[in-house]
């Protein structure tokens, strides 16, 4: 028995403490809102007569709902979760068209996102830099291909990749092992980019190195593995590697 406060206090982390860096060879990156800016999606549910805020808890629900199926081992396509899920959102709402109408408009603006601003010059940075660029998403391959295109960084990634090809969505560490493998690399040499805290849990529990994109400038959830660098830009990820 001591003298000490019994009191449990939140953890204390330094997420780009120098010595917590790690110095990887290549850097996944999810794709979903980490690359792409999804803001306009809102819109689409205006252009039928929805609310604009049903996107966000729209979006949530359907990770919701691949992560509940990912959790009995069942790896389901984005696209279609996205798809009944909009069916869902969409029941009670005036829409000006038919719903299968409206979900097929909505659907459609995946297509069309920009990257955020930071991006492009973040990945150049990168690449410029050696670093190998992959992606790994929840959603299909098309997407990325699509955004990258518009964005003028598609020749800056070696392969686009999606857990569409591997045999869960993250956060399952198979999905991290599955890009690994891909990329012929051991996790202490790649490092997992993201916005979503979930994922960068996921992937520092398979042991690769993280780095949460924090463009809001909110807390991290203490519940999840802390990262090992936390910045608020991709331009601002390539400085710090560089230093």
């Amino acid at each position: 028995m001591t003298d000490e406060d019994p009191t449990i206090h939140p953890r204390e982390v330094d997420p780009v403490s120098p010595d917590r860096r790690r110095r990887p060879c290549l850097i996944v990156f999810d794709v979903n809102e980490t690359l792409s800016d999804m803001s306009p999606m809102a819109e689409r549910f205006t252009d039928v007569g929805a609310s604009a805020p049903l996107a966000k808890p729209w979006f949530a629900g359907l990770l919701r709902d691949g992560f509940s199926l990912t959790a009995v081992g069942v790896n389901e396509s984005f696209a279609a979760i996205a798809a009944e899920a909009l069916r869902v959102a969409l029941d009670g709402e005036s829409l000006d068209r038919s719903i299968e109408d409206a979900v097929q408009h909505v659907m459609e603006g995946f297509a069309g996102l920009p990257a955020h601003p930071d991006v492009p010059a973040g990945v150049r940075a990168l690449a410029d830099a050696g670093y190998r660029l992959v992606t790994l998403s929840n959603g299909s391959t098309s997407v990325a291909e699509a955004l990258f295109d518009r964005a003028g960084i598609r020749e800056y990634f070696e392969a686009l990749l999606s857990v569409e090809d591997a045999p869960l969505w993250k956060p399952a560490p198979a999905a991290y092992a599955y890009a690994l493998e891909r990329c012929a690399v051991d996790p202490v040499d790649a490092m997992l980019v993201a916005v979503h805290p979930w994922d960068i849990d996921g992937a520092a529990r398979a042991d690769l190195a993280t780095a949460w994109i924090n463009r809001g400038g909110g807390p991290y959830p203490d519940y999840f593995e802390a990262p090992d660098l936390s910045v608020g830009s991709l331009t601002a990820l390539a400085d710090e590697l560089a230093g």
